[in-house]
């Protein structure tokens, strides 16, 4: 008989995190009040935004992702919502294009100038109108250009053509996810259940069932072909499920992790092959490394804090060098964590 160990050897074995001192971090930023599941910051290559909270509409921070220390109160916003901003997400062709969506019923995309904004935003490059309610959610489409996704508490998600479709009442939508070319959209809604659906012409795929698993967020694990949701057991215990895309009858993992009630966000990298869990509300972000085998996932480390977390974003910068005569890009993770404030 060939004997195989139990144990499973991986390329992170020392993952750790390192939180940023206060040299290098941003400290001051007004950070807005408002409950909402939602991440309250996006990042890319150049700039971070942070929504805000301020009196008579809606604002959000554009700040230069290596401009750190303190914020002037006064720095510059962008401030042409006359509600409460709930959502904000770069571009993933553009580094200088963002969209933003709020409870006074728009969407707008924002042109930033490469300097950064230098002065009060109040007018948006485009206003897209068509909810009648308060819009929770916004996504860009992973391969097509200028194409964006938006979900309303009027029970419609809306694609920028304009086009779009009504789903019953019951499906509040709580997060979205497209795989990796677009041809698929995962979501997640108030009746806890997920459901994938065809973009293109809203047709419901594949449901979920919601007697075991009430989940929250859900995100396509790229490159594995498969779904990861988060959520809780009907016991009131944090859960993260794996599921066939194809089949959402049975998950292909599950884990209990304790009976927090803060909502579990993950964050993806391909590349890596790593997954992040972090809770609204926790000091603690947890790692894992995905596989295609099983058991799929497999514990790597935990970083903790004292400081509750708010909000979150990742920022991934490339760095070329020249090694031995041969070109190599390094990658640079970070994860940005917005702090509730003591």
């Amino acid at each position: 008989m060939s004997w195989r160990s139990s144990f499973r050897c991986s390329k992170f074995r020392y993952v750790f995190g390192k939180p940023a001192t206060k040299e290098h971090s941003y400290d001051g930023v007004p950070i807005t009040r408002s409950v909402h599941d939602n991440h309250y910051c996006s990042a890319n290559p150049c700039f971070i935004a942070v929504v805000t909270e301020c009196a008579g509409g809606g604002a959000f921070l554009v700040l230069p992702i290596h401009c750190l220390g303190r914020v002037d109160p006064h720095c510059p916003r962008v401030c042409g919502h006359s509600g409460r901003v709930l959502d904000v997400k770069w571009n993933p062709f553009n580094d200088y294009c963002i969209a933003s969506c709020s409870e006074d019923c728009t969407v707008k995309i924002w042109d930033i100038p490469v300097c950064g904004v230098q002065q009060n935003l109040t007018k948006a490059r485009k206003t897209l109108t068509g909810h009648s309610r308060r819009v929770a959610i916004i996504e860009w489409h992973p391969t097509a250009e200028n194409l964006l996704l938006s979900s309303g508490y009027d029970y419609k998600v809306m694609v920028l053509m304009p086009v779009h479709h009504r789903y019953p009442s019951e499906a509040l939508l709580l997060s979205v996810s497209f795989n990796i070319d677009g041809s698929r959209l995962a979501v997640t809604s108030k009746d806890r259940r997920i459901r994938v659906l065809e973009p293109r012409t809203g047709k419901i795929l594949q449901v979920s069932s919601n007697k075991t698993h009430r989940a929250n967020k859900v995100l396509y694990i790229r490159g594995l072909k498969m779904l990861l949701s988060t959520g809780s057991s009907p016991w009131n215990h944090r859960q993260i499920l794996l599921w066939d895309p194809d089949d959402l009858s049975e998950p292909l993992y599950e884990e209990d992790l304790d009976g927090s009630a803060g909502v579990l966000f993950p964050f993806y990298d391909p590349d890596t092959q790593m997954l992040y869990l972090a809770g609204k509300g926790d000091g603690n972000i947890r790692y894992y490394e995905l596989s295609s085998e099983k058991p799929y996932i497999s514990f790597l480390m935990e970083y903790r804090s004292l400081l509750p977390q708010k909000g979150l974003g990742r920022i991934i910068t490339l760095k070329t060098t020249n090694h031995l005569k041969w070109r190599k890009q390094v990658r640079f993770e970070k994860v940005l964590i917005i702090k509730k404030p003591t």
